[in-house]
């Protein structure tokens, strides 16, 4: 009973100081089976980092029986302390879920989780979840290996319908504000069957949900909207730089791209200038946001799924090349935007 008290006064904690939300005990008392589709009365989530954490989170206030494993013991204590069943493996998680959810930093990372000595192919091919989602920024191979692996096996629980496991490649976008809101954006790659079984447990975590089509469509659409971001980003950094030098101040360049033709949400959302935006990483010395060291391994992926397609993308090489660079010059922990002051030398507007 202790436990289960402890449980409540957890998920209830989560709510406090959010006023755009509100939160009926009770309801999330409820059994899982009346809220969601009986399926998914079970959910693993495995990666409980910056992301992973906050969108595990989110299931609980959902009402969501939730079972967690992390390679942080630190991080397992915290949740097996507040009631939430902890696991050792990803495989000793799968064998429990009807639907397992990873969070994961780099496509070793998933290869491993899934594949692995202790991963949820580690015991053959009968695999009790009916669905695995992977929220992991990961190159679309990478993704389409997973998913062929995963619909190659066998449900342990056998309805005589000749149904099979299904993976869904499901990136986000919104960084770690939207996950702790619960209102990341999800681009979504498998089967669209599986994708509808998935939107509820997507709605508990995010409010934009798109389908991309098959495996690795998702991953490939994230890769895209980070190379478009990444280049948006060093292209409004370059004007704002070169207007300073040529005599305009950022705050007037910004009021013009902003109501022309250059608005873009670099400039408009997400400023690179200090001084130019309130509450945007370069009001506060580049700090929060998104990692430099994170979009040079995102252009990374773009690179490589580039060479594979035998694409030409030269403004795909030269953005990872300046982002590595930011992050050997020491400034990968710094938010991304951080490229206006460290590599083309803009100045603060305070």
């Amino acid at each position: 009973m202790g436990s289960c008290n402890t449980y409540r006064k957890w998920l209830a904690s989560l709510y406090r100081g959010n006023s755009k939300i509100t939160y009926n005990l009770s309801w999330a008392r409820m059994s899982s089976s009346s809220l969601f589709s009986s399926q998914f009365e079970r959910v693993g989530f495995v990666g409980l980092g910056n992301m992973g954490s906050r969108m595990a989170n989110n299931l609980i206030k959902a009402g969501y029986n939730v079972l967690v494993h992390d390679v942080n013991l630190d991080v397992m204590k915290k949740y097996s302390d507040n009631g939430i069943l902890t696991k050792n493996s990803p495989f000793d998680v799968a064998e429990e879920c009807d639907v397992v959810i990873t969070m994961l930093p780099s496509s070793t990372h998933v290869m491993d989780v899934y594949t692995g000595p202790k991963g949820f192919l580690s015991d053959g091919n009968l695999l009790r979840p009916k669905l695995f989602i992977d929220s992991s920024t990961i190159d679309p191979q990478t993704s389409r290996t997973v998913s062929r692996a995963i619909s190659g096996c066998k449900l342990k629980e056998d309805r005589g319908d000749g149904e099979s496991p299904a993976m869904l490649d499901a990136p986000v976008s919104g960084g770690v504000l939207s996950a702790e809101t619960g209102s990341l954006t999800f681009m979504v790659g498998g089967s669209e069957q599986a994708y509808m079984s998935s939107k509820p447990l997507l709605l508990s975590m995010g409010k934009n949900i798109t389908y991309c089509g098959g495996p690795g469509n998702g991953s490939a659409a994230k890769i895209c909207n980070n190379l478009a971001l990444a280049v948006s980003m060093l292209g409004v950094s370059e004007a704002f730089a070169l207007g300073q030098s040529l005599g305009i101040s950022a705050h007037t360049l910004a009021n013009i791209f902003n109501s022309s033709s250059a608005r873009c949400w670099s400039s408009d959302t997400y400023n690179p200038v200090p001084g130019v935006m309130d509450e945007v990483p370069a009001s506060r010395n580049y700090e929060g946001g998104f990692a430099a060291k994170l979009m040079a391994k995102d252009l990374g992926l773009a690179a490589v799924s580039a060479k594979e397609v035998g694409l030409s993308s030269p403004l795909t090489f030269l953005a990872e090349r300046i982002f590595t660079e930011l992050c050997n010059e020491g400034h990968g922990t710094k938010d991304f935007s951080c490229v206006f002051r460290h590599y083309f030398s803009g100045k603060d507007e305070w």
